[in-house]
């Protein structure tokens, strides 16, 4: 998203990427050849190999054949680096030192989805990166944690001084989704799975137990019956350790397993949907819910919150099938609740998780 915005802001944009990218079903997989293609956006994509020599050690800390060379060739005034805890980072900084370039560095990495083992954290993150990050700071204009979890992340595990360190949200592609508004993507949707005026309830993704959709399932099947008409819609993959509970669960009268969805439908998806329920672990697709306007009820996670901009959100404090069941009776029967939450969500969601907005600001330019 950010390379397709920055492109929509005037800026020539190349990506400098390694092999690795995602199959037709949103699946990682990795490229035959290093190779130079433009997106269909427009921008210059250069896909480069690892080392030849020592080539799965290289794999595994990330160095690059010929990367010194295309950054020559591209020749940038801006370098946007994606994680900086790969091992050519020293030789890209040393670059930019050279040729006073404008860095700015994003950190996807928490104590929740990395730094779990002993040496991870302890060598790799608390005295490898930490020390690289230290090295190449006076060269960088701003890291970025792109939740609040993250920006701690920074602070506490590379020692990033605060100054140094802002939120950068996630959101959701703007322009796309006002086109699929243009269209009617939402009504076109609830014609084809017959829903006409029902309120319908979004949740999946990834389906294994971490993810707790197991819960929705059971928490709905629970309910007898609400003030109005209200249908279940499921998308994803399940896991093959969850499947034969999940597929259980999924039989019932009000329950729509959609299965895997690619990013664009899933974006359909919650236009049509009146509630989105995530009741597990953290993914972008958090973000992207937020930024369509819609209504959510999230898992709560400390530092992880910057989701609720205002009442359109609602958190989840235990794992429970209980606490799903009262929290989606209030939200849809108690008089008042949802219209409350609607209102934050599209006065204020769509605003600030838009990455028209978000690229501005990845730049210094807000």
């Amino acid at each position: 998203m950010l390379p397709k915005y920055h492109q929509k802001l005037g800026h020539e944009v190349s990506v400098i990427a390694s092999l690795v990218s995602f199959d037709k079903n949103g699946k990682p997989c990795t490229l035959p050849k290093a190779n130079t293609y433009f997106s269909t956006d427009g921008y210059k994509v250069i896909r480069l190999n690892y080392r030849r020599c020592w080539k799965k050690i290289n794999s595994f800390i990330r160095r690059y054949e010929n990367l010194s060379e295309s950054l020559k060739t591209e020749n940038p005034d801006i370098l946007f680096i994606h994680d900086y805890s790969f091992a050519d980072i020293i030789q890209v900084m040393r670059y930019a030192k050279r040729n006073n370039i404008q860095v700015f560095i994003d950190c996807h990495t928490d104590y929740i989805n990395s730094a779990k083992s002993w040496i991870s954290k302890h060598i790799f993150h608390h005295v490898v990166w930490r020390f690289i990050g230290r090295k190449i700071l006076p060269y960088v204009s701003m890291f970025y944690g792109v939740t609040p979890l993250r920006c701690d992340f920074l602070r506490n595990a590379y020692k990033i001084p605060e100054a140094k360190v802002e939120l950068l949200l996630m959101g959701v592609d703007d322009d796309l989704l006002q086109q699929k508004l243009n269209l009617g993507a939402g009504e076109r949707l609830r014609e084809k799975l017959c829903l006409s005026k029902e309120f319908v309830i979004l949740t999946g993704g990834k389906i294994d137990m971490l993810k707790n959709i197991h819960l929705v399932l059971e928490a709905f099947r629970n309910i007898e019956s609400f003030s109005k008409e209200v249908t279940l819609v499921v998308f994803g993959t399940i896991a093959p350790e969850a499947k034969e509970k999940i597929n259980e669960l999924l039989v019932h009268s009000k329950i729509k397993f959609v299965g895997w969805l690619s990013s664009d439908e899933i974006l359909d998806y919650y236009i049509m949907s009146d509630l989105i329920v995530f009741p597990g672990t953290h993914s972008v697709l958090w973000e992207q819910a937020v930024g369509t306007g819609t209504p959510a009820i999230f898992k709560y996670w400390e530092g992880i919150t910057h989701v609720d901009v205002g009442g359109n959100a609602l958190f989840l404090k235990h794992d429970s099938v209980e606490e799903i069941e009262s929290i989606l009776t209030h939200v849809i029967d108690k008089e008042g609740v949802y219209e409350e939450m609607l209102k934050s969500a599209q006065q204020k969601g769509c605003t600030e998780f838009a990455y028209t907005n978000i690229a501005k600001k990845s730049l210094g330019c807000e």
